[in-house]
């Protein structure tokens, strides 16, 4: 164990801000640099793909630096370098090696684009949310080999990572549809990738929940605890701030009854059995948005959504859901 003497003195490091405004912003309440929200350094149009699935491409970026950097770690990519001549160029195929559902493909080709600074071609063969079969390819990018190889990795990272999410979710989906019910995501994501998962979540035909804690109230138990009841922390809650969502987790019939007389409009049901979540249903008779949360399994999806309940609740969606295997397949380019 160091002393305090021996311990290295802290450093400044800078704080990466991932989608955030301009250098030098959070000046305080009157600074006009606030308004001034870069630009994204990415191809226009595959700037203005992003933006219109719902993504940030100054987010998206900066994601894709971050990945390549970190990758590279300040040096080269020794293996390319030393087995590749300079000039080479080369055609790549990402091709899923089993059937799923896709998503990550703009966010692939971002990578992509920012480390093959000369030849640069992509043709594009499926479109993210798209079911696809073992062995069908989804996105051809012609560029030089030697940076195409050293993309690969972090463009199929992400791009494994996201449609194995939109897959998962896809199953949900499936076992719940024709109810009126939808499965829909949690704050349980990766640390810098819950626009990313939740998109992801998106495209598997999922819903998604808050993005953040300040854009919808979500009061819980230990909430509960605090402020001395389930309906007094609505309360609280609804009237700091009269114009957000508030959601009320409740584990108990009675305190259905109580956030129902309270004024609630969204109402967590959590670890209720079918018969319980359909009492809530019958209870609640439209006054109030219900969404089921523990207990739910692929298996038992159908039985919950058929009680009437609104959204089922499925943090497994972004913590736990397997990657979807896809690989890139490379080939020379004919002369």
């Amino acid at each position: 164990m160091t002393t305090p003497e021996e311990r290295p003195e802290p450093v400044d490091v800078p704080l990466i801000q991932i989608g955030g405004t301009a250098a030098g912003t959070g000046c305080g309440d009157g600074c006009g640099c606030a308004d001034e929200v870069p630009e994204s350094g990415l191809d226009p149009a595959l700037a203005e793909l992003l933006a219109a699935s719902g993504l940030d491409p100054v987010q998206i970026e900066d994601i894709a630096h971050l990945a390549v950097e970190e990758d590279l770690d300040g040096g080269v990519d020794v293996t390319s370098v030393a087995t590749v001549p300079e000039d080479a160029v080369a055609t790549g195929d990402f091709t899923a090696r089993e059937a799923g559902t896709v998503a990550g493909l703009r966010v692939a080709e971002a990578i992509l684009s920012i480390v093959c600074t000369t030849d640069f071609e992509v043709e594009r063969h499926v479109e993210d949310g798209d079911r696809v079969e073992a062995g069908q390819k989804l996105l051809s990018v012609t560029a030089g080999t030697r940076e195409l190889l050293t993309g690969e990795r972090s463009a199929l990272n992400l791009l494994c990572r996201l449609s194995g999410i939109a897959t998962a979710t896809r199953a949900w989906a499936d076992a719940l549809e024709g109810t009126g019910a939808k499965v829909r995501d949690t704050r349980k994501t990766t640390v810098g990738l819950r626009a990313l998962e939740k998109y992801a979540v998106r495209c598997g035909g999922g819903a998604n929940h808050r993005m953040s804690l300040s854009d919808a109230a979500l009061v819980k138990d230990n909430h509960v605890v605090a402020a001395g009841g389930v309906a007094e922390a609505f309360k609280a809650v609804r009237d700091r701030f009269p114009d957000v969502p508030v959601e009320v987790e409740v584990d108990t019939l009675h305190q259905v009854r109580e956030v129902l007389d309270a004024g609630a409009d969204l109402i967590l049901l959590d670890n209720f059995t079918p018969a319980e979540t359909e009492e809530a249903v019958t209870l609640t008779a439209g006054r109030a948005v219900l969404e089921s949360s523990g207990r739910l399994t692929l298996d038992n999806a159908r039985a919950y959504a058929e009680t009437g309940v609104d959204f089922l609740a499925v943090g497994a969606l972004t913590h736990s859901s397997p990657i979807l295997d896809i690989g890139l397949d490379l080939r020379e380019v004919e002369s």
